[in-house]
């Protein structure tokens, strides 16, 4: 399944109101699988499932770590280094959040 460029910005939009792990697992699925037809963006999905699963998402946990077997270990790095970035670019609403 293949989702459009307009769904990966109404789940990133969501976001940005208001963090919360339903979205963020939302665009993990989606990097996951595809956009546009350009293929899964495997480090971009586990960035959003990474950051789902600390906000409490068991979905989101089993899906990061299924993930994790697929990816190298330097892009699994290279994940984690995003949903660093983005917890200390967004620490406020997240603290809202939980």
């Amino acid at each position: 399944m293949a989702f459009t460029t307009l769904e990966v910005q109404e789940a990133e939009q969501a976001i940005a109101v208001q963090a919360n792990s339903d979205d963020m697992f939302r665009l993990g699925l989606i990097y996951s699988t595809d956009v546009e037809d350009r293929g899964p963006d495997f480090v971009e999905a586990h960035k959003w499932f990474s950051l789902a699963a600390m906000m409490g998402s068991s979905p989101a946990k089993a899906y990061q770590s299924q993930l994790k077997n697929e990816m190298s270990a330097q892009d699994v790095t290279l994940a984690l280094k995003a949903a660093r970035g983005w917890l200390a670019e967004n620490r406020q609403m997240v603290s809202t959040a939980a």
